[in-house]
């Protein structure tokens, strides 16, 4: 049987794997100065990156200026990305809602163990992922990852811990680091992030105007620039934002990316009634609206695209059209600016105006004082697959305003100032429905703060009948003891992100009670603590078979049955939603 390793996955050490399998001769090896002692040299692989750099360019290298983006301690986030850890995850019924029958799952603790812990039960299988991150106003706070802390910053008090060792800092802007924290804190949960999506999946940011060029650049470098789907602007504040005194900021920003941008899954947004007002024209094919056939942006010119400037001659009967001249189709139509009466183009080539020529009618339009024929397109409503239009780059609604998030969590809680800053679900009904969701797909939020996300995929199930399933993460950050959150009994914000699911769940499905019957509005809680071992001086997978004897005790008298089974199956890689059965065997 193979061991069990007890600690989340080498990402280092596959990527080694995977150069090698590529490039045998950039491999080396090196002293593994934590596994070696004054006796014994231990040695591990490593990368001869030098030399990896020149198989990988035509020309010789030997140093010299590229384009980058860089800052203090960004190779250590990317060594903390890849680095393992003996922690786990342990399960919590008695804190979760339907336990036995839920496949959503709620996770307290550091998202970067967090992520680091799902790299195999998770890789490749999230389709979309939300986060909403700090946004480094300098009166915020970030994750204070262990790399980026020395123990002069520890003992100043500079941040402050959680109930579980958890440490925020408060990174204001007199931090001679201000920046470059934060691009380690969001660095490394990028690049865990991106194994866990799909190949068609996609990811949303928010993000306001303070990192939003520095976060844009890193999402280019983990998703690659090619990837970026768009930014988004959102109007979150139609009064405008006073925190600065030029300016009143109306707006946020949300960026997309995607795993593979020809793969990515987007379908846009169904058509608004305005929109479908558009289709007042009818035939025996259905509604549909007319389209000038003539290119209106672009390389319209006929000088620009010679191959799209010819004749459509119109049977002025019928109003058919052809590419030939004839005693039925005798009027000539050209591609001209009405404006200035220059030459332009069609959008369509020949060979596609003789294949769909049955969509295509001409139309007498008045051009200066005379009638000239022109070309138009029906552009049908109703196609074989439902009609959408492009999501668009902004984001105005009425019901985007970042306000209608604070009032939610009024009515959930019949109380205001429970939670701060809460994005509307709007904003994420919004999102999901750019995607191609299908049975079982995975929303992940690990920046989950009052669970808007778990809010909003169970609305927007209700309203689709739709099966997505969520993954809510996030750390117990400590409530102020003055906030009315505090006072009526929420000591952090995950009792608040977890209460908001249930009362949510609940109320959807009491305004839907006909169609809601089998929605899922459950969540397994797990929390992310350390290993279910004892801290020994091996391994979990340097023990070999003599020495099996030392484990007989090496489990924590505090660990379950089910911290056990749970253990194993994040070892395994797989789901901590798969169904199980217990037993009690004869004589157990």
């Amino acid at each position: 049987m193979e061991k069990m390793r007890m600690e989340s996955v080498d990402m280092t050490a596959q990527s080694i794997d995977k150069i090698a399998a590529m490039f045998p001769n950039c491999i080396t090896e090196m002293l593994d100065e934590e596994r070696s002692t004054p006796d014994k040299k231990v040695y591990k692989r490593a990368v001869n990156f030098e030399l990896l750099k020149q198989m990988l360019s035509p020309d010789v290298i030997d140093g010299g200026e590229t384009y980058e983006f860089t800052w203090v301690g960004k190779k250590t986030a990317i060594v903390e990305a890849n680095k393992p850890i003996r922690k786990t995850l342990r399960p919590c019924p008695e804190e979760s809602k339907n336990w036995d029958n839920t496949e959503n799952l709620y996770i307290e603790g550091d998202n970067l163990g967090v992520l680091k812990l799902m790299q195999e039960s998770y890789l490749g299988k999230v389709k979309m992922i939300y986060i909403d991150p700090p946004y480094n106003t300098g009166n915020d706070f970030i994750y204070r990852d262990e790399f980026n802390m020395d123990t002069n910053e520890y003992e100043e008090g500079i941040g402050h811990l959680d109930e579980e060792g958890n440490r925020l800092f408060k990174n204001t802007d007199n931090n001679g680091q201000f920046h470059s924290d934060w691009c380690s804190m969001i660095y490394s949960r990028m690049m865990l992030a991106r194994n866990l999506l799909t190949d068609d999946g996609v990811i949303f940011i928010s993000i306001d105007e303070n990192e939003v060029e520095s976060l844009t650049k890193i999402c280019n470098e983990v998703f690659g620039e090619e990837n970026h789907i768009g930014t988004i602007i959102v109007k979150s504040n139609p009064r405008g934002s006073m925190s600065t005194s030029e300016i009143a900021s109306l707006h946020e920003y949300l960026l997309l990316y995607s795993k593979h941008r020809t793969m990515a899954s987007i379908i846009g947004h169904e058509l608004s009634d305005e929109m479908t007002s558009e289709y007042k024209f009818s035939d025996e094919n259905g509604r549909y609206r007319l389209l000038g056939l003539r290119m209106r942006g672009g390389f319209w010119r006929r000088s620009e695209r010679p191959n799209l400037f010819f004749p459509i001659y119109v049977n002025p009967t019928d109003c058919s059209i052809s590419l030939n001249r004839s005693d039925v189709y005798c009027e000539e139509a050209f591609p001209v600016q009405p404006s200035t009466m220059e030459d332009g183009t069609w959008r369509w080539s020949k060979e596609k105006v003789q294949i769909s020529a049955r969509l295509l009618i001409g139309k007498q339009v008045k051009r200066g004082n005379s009638l000239v024929w022109d070309i138009y397109q029906k552009d049908y409503l109703e196609r074989e697959t439902e009609r959408r239009t492009k999501a668009k780059s902004i984001w105005d609604e009425g019901e985007i305003n970042y306000q209608n998030g604070a009032t939610e969590i009024k009515t959930l809680f019949g109380k205001s100032g429970i939670f701060d800053y809460s994005k509307p679900t709007y904003l994420l009904k919004q999102a999901m429905k750019m995607i191609e969701f299908y049975d079982g797909n995975i929303v992940l939020d690990f920046f989950s703060g009052s669970a808007t996300t778990a809010h909003a995929v169970m609305q927007l199930n209700a309203e689709d009948n739709g099966h997505r399933k969520f993954i809510m993460v996030q750390l117990p950050e400590p409530c102020n003891e003055n906030s009315e959150a505090y006072k009526v009994g929420y000591k952090n914000i995950c009792e608040i992100g977890k209460e908001r699911i249930r009362r949510a769940g609940e109320n959807i499905k009491s305004q839907n009670p006909l169609t809601t019957q089998n929605l899922d509005i459950g969540f397994r809680v797990f929390k992310l603590d350390d290993s279910n071992m004892n801290d020994v001086y091996y391994a979990a997978g340097d023990y070999t078979q003599d020495m099996l004897s030392m484990m007989e005790s090496n489990i924590k008298s505090d660990r379950t049955d089910l911290d056990l089974f749970f253990g194993c199956i994040l070892d395994w890689g797989l789901p901590l939603s798969m169904p199980y059965t217990s037993e009690t065997l004869e004589g157990g």
